[in-house]
């Protein structure tokens, strides 16, 4: 019996020690598995972390590949092969033009030079059939042609009998050398080279050719009338100098220009009916010193650019720039929504601004709703941010958010002032007309050159928007 017992007892010890055996090799393989699945683990985020880190960097590449004009800062000058404008008007069926029942707008009818009488044709004039209606069809054929207007000034010659000294009658003020050219001349050809931009030697070509060859100007003379216009102009540029410095509301902003290949600064100050450009080395205060915005202490109308804070009263941040952030911003962070609601209230702003009468105020109610409007999505926006930080790589849209959290006031201005634009687009279009003169120059010999440029646009776009004779007023400078 007790035989039996411990053949029992060591069988079971025997199985007992076999199972901690079994179970100690279970551990130990339960421990290599873990540590192998904590080792893929390992790998699975390293490969999640890489992967999310090549979607980021392919995101920042997908924005720079479709960055344009229209989500942007860029000018669409650097988009040749842009897409054509949508037009959303309804389609009518009707063809182009001039529609049937509307009072035409034809070609004015100029004074005769010359009147030629068409003889009747005999097949009328001798038939029975016939007779005079006593009414005269008339029908003019219009055409232009140069003529030179030489105006020779004669005055007789003394000579002094003892010292042989050779005297004669003073000539007209402007009349210096034996061949000289009045106010229309040099009018003509300023205007072709800096408001035109056609080239100096086609100037010269045009001029010849219209006059058959009669009128041959030097290049170097047709290159000196910018400086000649800038020097005669120089009290209405003091003129338009104080009235921008006295602007209840002045649009700013700076564009590039090349001077021997390297870069200079144009800096523009305007309003409705002024236009200054002024050269400069540099953007930034140095940019500003000497210019309106210096020295105006009103409103400034401008882009992002934080040194315009330093100068001015109050501000109003071009809107449209913001658009075309939120719009980019919609296109590289389609998860979030605040971005789609600032863009469609921020268009509705605009709208009701530009909806109001020149006799209608504003309604506080309602820019109280768009304040708090405003106020409700960018928390929206911290929110979102919030939930999900903003990749490394695509930082925009929340730079953007606080941006128009610490300038709000710079973004909604134009809300309680009815004087004060939503957009810098006064600035942007006097930009483009000196980005054509300068991609038709491509460089400016020297500093002085761009100087003088700056000052001739400043009288000239400061006459075209007064509604004078343009033409008529470049040629009374001249003369």
């Amino acid at each position: 019996m007790q035989k039996d017992f411990d053949e029992t007892i060591q069988k079971l010890q025997q199985e007992l020690k076999a199972m901690e055996n079994r179970a100690l090799k279970a551990e130990r393989s339960v421990d290599e598995l873990k540590e192998a699945n904590l080792e893929l683990r390992r790998n699975l985020y390293a490969v999640e972390t890489e992967l999310e880190e090549e979607r980021e960097k392919n995101q920042k590449l997908t924005a720079l590949v479709n960055r344009d004009h229209e989500n942007s800062s860029m000018p669409s000058s650097l988009k040749p092969n842009r897409k054509k404008i949508t037009n959303n008007r309804e389609k009518t069926g009707r063809k182009p033009g001039g529609q049937a029942g509307h009072k035409g707008h034809g070609r004015k009818k100029q004074t005769p030079t010359i009147i030629v009488e068409i003889p009747a044709p005999k097949k009328y004039l001798n038939n029975p059939e016939y007779e005079t209606a006593g009414i005269k069809k008339h029908r003019q054929k219009i055409g232009i042609r140069v003529l030179l207007d030489v105006v020779e000034y004669h005055t007789e010659v003394f000579r002094h009998k003892k010292t042989g000294k050779l005297v004669h009658a003073a000539f007209p003020e402007g009349v210096n050398n034996d061949v000289n050219y009045d106010g229309s001349v040099k009018a003509f050809a300023f205007l072709l080279n800096n408001f035109c931009n056609v080239s100096i030697a086609k100037v010269r070509q045009i001029l010849s050719d219209l006059t058959n060859g009669a009128l041959e100007i030097s290049t170097g003379m047709i290159n000196g009338l910018s400086r000649e216009f800038a020097a005669k102009t120089a009290a209405q540029q003091s003129e338009i100098f104080s009235a921008l410095v006295a602007a209840e509301v002045l649009n700013v902003d700076f564009t590039s220009a090349k001077v021997n290949g390297k870069n200079a600064n144009v800096f523009i100050c305007a309003t409705p009916e002024q236009a200054a450009f002024y050269a400069k080395e540099r953007k930034g205060h140095e940019g500003i010193k000497g210019t309106p915005a210096e020295l105006n202490g009103n409103i400034l109308v401008h882009d992002h650019d934080r040194t315009y804070y330093s100068y001015g009263r109050l501000h109003q941040e071009c809107l449209i720039h913001i658009l075309r952030y939120l719009l980019a911003s919609m296109q590289n962070e389609k998860d979030l929504v605040w971005n789609v609601n600032m863009r469609e209230l921020l268009r509705e702003m605009i709208h009701y601004r530009n909806s109001l009468g020149e006799e209608e105020d504003p309604d506080p109610d309602k820019i109280r709703e768009f304040e708090s409007r405003f106020d409700v999505i960018l928390d929206t926006a911290e929110k979102e941010y919030d939930y999900e930080p903003p990749s490394k790589y695509f930082r925009d849209g929340y730079n953007l958010y606080r941006r128009m959290r610490e300038y709000k006031d710079a973004c909604l201005l134009f809300l309680h002032d009815k004087n004060v634009p939503s957009d810098n687009n006064r600035c942007e279009r006097l930009a483009r007309i000196f980005k054509r003169k300068q991609k038709q120059a491509m460089t400016f010999r020297s500093f002085h050159s761009l100087a003088c440029l700056c000052q001739c646009l400043t009288v000239m776009e400061t006459l075209r928007s007064q509604n004078v004779n343009f033409y008529q007023s470049i040629v009374n400078v001249f003369d």
